[in-house]
């Protein structure tokens, strides 16, 4: 007498101890055209009965596996798309904070001095931009125009404003009076 071949449960299946049951008593009541004839010799000789019911096992056990397998593969491409999807995810991340990060040696630029000396006696103040020359002139460097400190200034109502510093009325059309000696400046 033949031994009959036993299915292993299969571990990408869902429910393997559900499998391993059936495979057993598949394999108890062996199926094909060689089972069907000897269930058919051993319970009802010639029966179509016995034939049909082991033929139909036999379709069931061919169902069974085709549906495990489908169920098998299409988890195993969702765990796939999963991993992927958050491979991409972790990609971008590392990205965007690769792009965002310090260097490790990083030095930040020295900034220009407070003041920068000239050879002629000339300073210029980089932190309030005003240029100072050797006779006290100082220039606005953001706008080129004679800087005129905030606090010596008092504005007229009619558009004329007054330097306290250094005397001098200017008036609403720009002409310059000293206010000293009462004198137009030219210059």
């Amino acid at each position: 007498m033949a031994i009959a071949p036993v299915n292993l449960a299969s571990s990408t299946a869902p429910n393997w101890l559900k499998e391993a049951q059936e495979s057993l008593l598949l394999s108890a009541n062996p199926g094909g055209l060689l089972g069907a004839l000897q269930g058919a010799a051993k319970n009802q000789p010639g029966s179509l009965k016995a034939f049909l019911a082991n033929s139909q096992t036999t379709a069931n056990g061919f169902a069974l596996i085709s549906s495990s397998t489908t169920q098998a593969a299409f988890n195993l491409a969702l765990q796939m798309s999963d991993a992927a999807a958050e491979k991409r995810a972790t990609d971008k991340l590392n990205a965007l904070l690769a792009q965002n990060a310090q260097p490790t040696n990083y030095t930040p630029p020295h900034g220009l001095d407070p003041v920068i000396y000239f050879d002629d006696g000339t300073t210029l103040d980089t932190v309030n931009n005003i240029l100072t020359k050797l006779d006290g002139t100082q220039i606005d460097t953001t706008t080129g125009l004679p800087y005129i400190e905030p606090g010596s200034i008092i504005q007229m109502a009619n558009g004329a404003y007054l330097d306290t510093k250094n005397n001098i009325l200017t008036m609403a059309d720009g002409t310059k009076i000293n206010t000293i000696t009462g004198l137009t400046i030219t210059a």
